[in-house]
């Protein structure tokens, strides 16, 4: 007898940046809307320039959520954020 289990894999976010006031705020947003919608995420501040060009990034801070690039050079509001993991 099958088994239909279905599995929603916990979502990788990255965030880019070497620490200025606007990679804080991007923290913080993504933070939030995590904690506050029970998303399963693992949230990675990423601040080595080299794993920064990695990504060719060349405008901090970005987002990647699952290893693609979401958003990058500005700070999302909570319902941009919300809506990409969704």
């Amino acid at each position: 007898m099958a088994m239909n289990n279905i599995y929603i894999m916990s979502k990788v976010i990255k965030i880019l940046g070497t620490g200025c006031p606007k990679c804080k705020s991007m923290t913080g947003v993504v933070n939030d809307v995590v904690s506050e919608n029970a998303i399963d995420a693992t949230i990675e501040k990423v601040e080595d320039i080299m794993e920064i060009m990695k990504f060719n990034v060349l405008t901090t801070p970005a987002l990647v959520i699952d290893d693609v690039i979401a958003i990058k050079g500005r700070v999302p509001s909570k319902d941009e954020v919300l809506a990409l993991l969704n």
